[in-house]
């Protein structure tokens, strides 16, 4: 498959650098880890070419996989391998990561997809396994810019269990799984960098 005719969110063209500057100088040594909901492989190929000391498991729904493994493949990167199927709510890799990442997910799962999410997590992570996950998030009940409030709207005209998180279900969920959160970051176009270490 052609590169240009491959998927392409320009919204992981925007955000990539950003994520990049956070994530980089906490991901400092040799590493296993695993990208859940990697979507078009943009962010996969970006961080894997500039983190070449970490190993970048892609992953992504069965339905997505040719499209990923395309992009994978065209680049050509030692450190990242093709990308495994990977149903949140199915059965998890029996690998144990050092780090897991994921970007604009739980606004498009269900509430019981979230918490298979957040289960799923705790099976292969370690103590000292860095969590990161990006996105919109409410707080106190309240969304943080009436950009947001319209794309929940237009989240739920398309999927009616989808939306926008309340942080605080989120942190209850990553608590349940010794996931500490450590720090929040504000990020472009209203969204979050939440980064969680298991202990």
């Amino acid at each position: 498959m052609e590169l240009a005719l491959l998927p392409f969110s320009q919204a992981c063209e925007n955000n990539k650098q950003p994520i990049l500057d956070i994530i980089a100088p906490r991901l400092i040594n040799p590493l296993h880890l695993l990208e859940v909901g990697t979507g078009t492989g943009q962010h996969a190929v970006f961080f894997a070419r500039q983190l070449p000391h970490i190993c970048w498991q892609a992953s992504d729904q069965v339905v997505n996989l040719n499209h990923i493994n395309a992009r994978i493949a065209q680049a050509n990167i030692i450190n990242l391998p093709a990308a495994i199927a990977l149903d949140v709510s199915q059965q998890w890799p029996k690998q144990i990561f050092d780090a897991i990442y994921t970007a604009n997910t739980l606004h498009i799962m269900s509430r019981k997809l979230v918490e298979a999410f957040f289960v799923g997590v705790g099976q292969v992570t370690k103590v000292n396994s860095q969590v990161f996950i990006y996105g919109p998030f409410n707080y106190n009940g309240h969304f943080t810019s009436d950009s947001n409030a319209n794309f929940e709207q237009w989240l739920k005209q398309n999927d009616p269990s989808s939306g926008i998180r309340d942080i605080e279900w989120i942190l209850a969920l990553a608590k349940a799984q010794q996931l500490m959160l450590i720090d929040d970051f504000s990020m472009p176009a209203n969204n979050r960098l939440l980064h969680f270490i298991k202990r």
